[in-house]
């Protein structure tokens, strides 16, 4: 995983995110994966961007979302880009829950546990502040135990 600083070639946001940090700018994060290993480095890489930094990546899928996550550093912006989606947030215990349809957006706001269900095949484009974001397991309607992404004290 590194931060290329000037990609001049059209760029995958499914399999390569773009990482928006300091001094507005934005760097491609080649060899990015769902993976501890990777997780760390790329916290390790932009940690200097702190909580102003963020992720911008294409998810597409087709059903119920396997995890709650929360980004205790900011807000995220959920963007439907094809297909429809409901967002649910854990709002004081109660679920809230959003649809978008293509073109419609919501924010997730900062430390809100939240989930995406797609309702057959759809995209969605994210804008997250990932510092320190939490993962859990969906069991059930809430979250529950506690997989996370490391902060920046957590990095090597």
């Amino acid at each position: 995983m590194r931060l290329v600083n000037h990609e001049r070639n059209a760029i995958d946001l499914r399999t390569t995110p773009v990482h928006l940090g300091l001094g507005s700018r934005a760097k491609p994060v080649e060899g990015f994966a769902w993976a501890p290993e990777v997780l760390q480095a790329y916290s390790a890489a932009v940690a200097a961007d702190g909580a102003e930094g963020r992720m911008v990546m294409i998810f597409d899928g087709d059903g119920r979302g396997d995890h709650w996550e929360s980004h205790p550093a900011g807000d995220e912006l959920v963007v439907c880009l094809s297909g429809s989606v409901t967002v649910t947030r854990d709002v004081d215990g109660a679920p809230d829950r959003v649809q978008l349809g293509p073109g419609e957006a919501t924010i997730n706001p900062a430390g809100v546990w939240h989930v995406v269900d797609m309702e057959g095949p759809s995209s969605i484009l994210a804008i997250t502040a990932g510092l320190g974001t939490d993962h859990r397991p969906r069991t059930d309607t809430r979250p529950t135990g506690r997989v996370g992404t490391p902060g920046p004290e957590e990095a090597p």
